[in-house]
């Protein structure tokens, strides 16, 4: 009889392509991880893994086994859903991540209600960037993870999960007070042509989007200063460096000394959370999706229209 848990350390395995990452994503230790392989290896009489430099590879019996661990561990979670649904009760683990400033501005919220409401459901939260979310989500390491997209650039999805949206985010462009701009009612971007940009880190949605969308308006962008947190990015506004994007959502309080004027080119963030389609009935999925929606409204942005 093949062991569960040791078919989940290999799922695992097969997913972050290293012992170290398939420890962190289990929240075990290497050690932990080596032992569930070795005794797996023994279950069924064949070697699972090779040494492959420093670390390790599946071998051919290592990848097929891993490729049925993968749609047993699919079908325990739909079973694990169907049973929940059937109880209709709100209980267990639910681990949940969102990018940095959906953590500050809906996790308080939004965490506070569910163990307020349903008391015997233990949740815990992570700030992870959107890719990261996803990636989370896709290898069964989280439940729920809350990602963005902006107005002219949609946040490429796989397979497989289920997505509704929470709320739009405006966004806004934060200029230092002395700013030549500041005491404006509506900037457009073209007049911010000449100005450092604060832009978060290379390689990062938000980055390229912002890059994308200077570039299509003529701007080639003079990028002076990255940072991946927002109140880290006003900071550097606040000191006369530059001037960045500030999407409403999590960024109050302002620091002195920044003003925020809209954008004659209406911006805004599309603001979703996202699961895995196999636990989809589960009760704990939709009590944290309403609490969620219901901190979106009492921040005071505009809810997007409920559907997934």
């Amino acid at each position: 009889m093949l062991n569960l848990e040791r078919l989940r350390t290999l799922d695992a395995l097969a997913r972050h392509g290293s012992v170290s990452g398939a420890a962190e994503g289990l929240h075990i230790t290497t050690s932990a991880v080596s032992q569930q392989m070795s005794k797996l290896e023994r279950e069924v009489g064949q070697r699972l893994l090779a040494k492959n430099g420093r670390g390790v590879r599946l071998t051919d019996a290592g990848r097929l086994l891993a490729e049925h661990a993968a749609r047993i561990l699919s079908q325990v979670q739909l079973a694990q859903s169907d049973l929940e649904a059937q109880r209709g009760q709100v209980a267990g683990e639910l681990r949940v991540a969102a990018f940095p400033t959906a953590a500050r501005g809906l996790f308080p919220v939004a965490l506070a209600d569910l163990r307020e409401r349903h008391p015997a459901l233990r949740v815990r939260s992570r700030e992870l960037e959107p890719e990261r979310g996803i990636a989370g989500v896709v290898r069964g390491d989280l439940d729920l993870a809350v990602l963005l997209d902006w107005y002219n650039k949609p946040m490429p999805l796989p397979d497989g999960l289920v997505k509704a949206p929470l709320m739009d985010d405006p966004a806004d462009v934060a200029l230092p007070a002395g700013h030549r701009l500041a005491a404006r009612d509506e900037v457009d971007l073209a007049e911010l042509a000449d100005d450092e940009w604060i832009t978060w880190g290379e390689g990062e949605f938000c980055h390229e989007w912002l890059m994308f969308t200077l570039r299509s308006r003529g701007i080639e962008p003079i990028v002076g200063h990255r940072a991946a947190e927002s109140h880290t990015q006003l900071g550097l506004v606040a000191a006369g460096l530059g001037v960045c994007i500030a999407p409403l959502l999590g960024r109050n309080p302002l620091p002195e000394g920044v003003v925020t004027v809209p954008l004659r080119q209406r911006m805004r963030r599309h603001v979703f959370v996202v699961w895995r389609a196999d636990a989809d009935r589960r009760p704990s999925i939709r009590a944290a999706v309403r609490a969620l929606r219901a901190a979106g409204e009492s921040v005071g942005t505009a809810p997007a229209p409920a559907h997934h």
